[in-house]
């Protein structure tokens, strides 16, 4: 039911999207104010970045917080590319998911494998990592699972480390999976115009969007 129900918010929501330098990028507006862009690979409908904007107590719009994607620039606020550069000290967290897993990993760890620990925290909700020199500590929640409302599993979880990078993976529910799935297909039905964009001229397609009972709805 709570799938469903997270399924029904994002048909609710008022929907934009456009085909871009071969990716498919979504902007939702949810009827409480709050906004959500995603962007996915053409080919393979990978999720490439999901961020989140909300207003303020006083209308303001804030800046877009990334949830999936590279970490942006403090003050950002476009959709377009938000890159920083990275420290060769301090540790980067970040979200890259694959089909099959949500994913994160963390730059920047020069410890041997052996001192990590991963696991997942059942009473709070979140994965917590630690080292046994106690010199890193990091515990993050999946809100998608949140999200969905399904549960945290142990067997799940898995990680791995190489060139100084902790990689996480969480096996994707089949919930999830399935509902990806769906909501992929609603996506891929719209039909667009095409239009030039920027300095070359290169074209793009524009699609807008309205919801419907049976799905997405794209006019082009």
């Amino acid at each position: 039911m709570a799938v469903t129900g997270w399924l029904g918010s994002l048909r609710a929501a008022e929907k934009t999207a456009l085909l871009q330098d071969g990716r498919r990028k979504v902007h939702y507006l949810f009827p409480d104010g709050k906004e959500m862009a995603e962007e996915y690979d053409e080919k393979t409908s990978e999720l490439l970045v999901r961020k989140w904007r909300v207003k303020s107590a006083l209308g303001a719009l804030g800046q877009w917080q990334i949830e999936v994607g590279e970490p942006a620039l403090p003050g950002a606020g476009s959709l377009g590319p938000e890159l920083i550069k990275e420290s060769n000290v301090n540790p980067i967290f970040m979200r890259k998911d694959t089909k099959m897993s949500f994913q994160w990993r963390i730059r920047n760890l020069p410890y041997p494998k052996d001192v990590y620990s991963v696991c997942v925290d059942q009473k709070e909700r979140c994965i917590i990592v630690r080292t046994t020199n106690k010199k890193y500590y990091k515990k993050f929640s999946i809100p998608d699972l949140d999200r969905y409302q399904l549960p945290l599993d142990d067997s799940s979880l898995s990680f791995a480390y190489a060139n100084c990078t902790l990689i996480i993976s969480y096996q994707k529910p089949k919930e999830v999976l399935v509902a990806e799935s769906e909501l992929q297909k609603e996506l891929k039905k719209g039909r667009g115009r095409k239009r030039p964009t920027g300095k070359a001229g290169a074209p793009h397609l524009t699609l807008s969007c309205h919801s419907s009972k049976k799905g997405l709805t794209f006019l082009g």
